[in-house]
């Protein structure tokens, strides 16, 4: 999609011929990440063995064209062999993908009842190629053994529309609309991606620090994987961020007997606010202890305890 430079962050917003292109870019990719050698007349070639890559967005939508198999209907446009393919598919709308190989042969692909004759026959798209029957997607052979996977959710697609809109609302400011972003989605991982979609600009930690400095006079503050933070966001029961990721959440000042998980910084004890608690400047916590600079490390109440 491309969000840093089009600020798009769904699928819909593609323009027909770059869904068409959804394909080669997967291809590209993990040519590059598994470092595979080109094919003779397929996509790569591994162990000596030609394999196509087959992307598609919805679990069984492969396009499986003519040189792929053997046909004795294909004439010259036959393939030189039943070749294998590596089977990709992904939905962001439901956080699904999986991957898979199965050997390509023609009583695999779907076949379909000539209305007049009723003699079975080839069936065909426009474009002259066939999908894998119902029966040949049980003889794939999935990689993690199963078809579907947990995705990492497209966080923007799964936004209210009131609260997506408000966060790119400020056609100007990259700055501004991640502020928006780490206000209004709290509690949960934000990827780089999604910062560069909202910011549409190349420095994602950069605009993720600032936003940092920005919103904790508004109680907010933003953790990072550097540092005290995963251990702020472990002691609040907060998904621990990793590289590339964070997590906003909106403190209030409690009393050592709330029952809410909490820490302890700047002399008081801090926990996620509820939403009807008033606003109150959040403490400072660094991304790194530096030296020379005073830095006082959170404690969770067992560790109180032990000192």
């Amino acid at each position: 999609m491309d969000g840093q430079r089009t600020g798009r962050w769904c699928y819909q917003q593609l323009t027909k011929t770059e869904k068409t292109h959804l394909g080669t870019v997967v291809e590209v990719n993990l040519t590059k990440e598994f470092e595979l050698a080109d094919g003779v007349d397929l996509d790569w070639n591994i162990s000596g063995i030609d394999l196509d890559c087959k992307f598609s967005k919805s679990l069984g939508g492969w396009e499986i064209p003519m040189e792929m198999y053997l046909c004795p209907a294909h004439d010259e446009r036959s393939g030189k062999a039943d070749h294998p393919a590596l089977l990709v598919w992904l939905c962001d709308d439901h956080n699904l993908w999986g991957a898979g190989i199965i050997q390509i042969t023609d009583d695999r692909l779907g076949w379909t009842k000539d209305k007049n004759t009723g003699l079975l026959r080839r069936r065909y798209n426009r474009d002259n190629k066939r999908t894998l029957s119902v029966e040949a997607r049980d003889q794939i052979c999935w990689l993690w053994d199963r078809p579907d996977h947990a995705l990492p959710e497209n966080t923007l697609r799964h936004l209210d529309d009131g609260v997506r809109a408000n966060i790119f609302a400020d056609r100007r400011s990259g700055q501004k609309r991640t502020n928006e972003l780490f206000s209004r989605v709290r509690n949960v991982i934000i990827r780089r991606a999604t910062v560069l979609t909202v910011a549409k600009q190349d420095d994602a930690p950069k605009r993720a620090r600032d936003a940092r400095l920005q919103l904790r006079g508004q109680g907010i503050i933003v953790l990072g994987h550097q540092g005290v933070h995963p251990k702020v966001a472990a002691l609040l029961g907060l998904e621990i961020p990793t590289k590339g990721e964070w997590i906003s959440v909106r403190l209030a000042p409690v009393e050592v007997e709330d029952q809410r998980p909490k820490f302890w910084h700047s002399g008081r004890w801090w926990a996620k606010a509820d939403p009807a608690e008033p606003e109150t400047p959040a403490p400072d916590i660094a991304d790194i202890a530096r030296p020379g600079r005073h830095f006082e490390v959170p404690l969770g109440p067992d560790e109180m305890a032990e000192l």
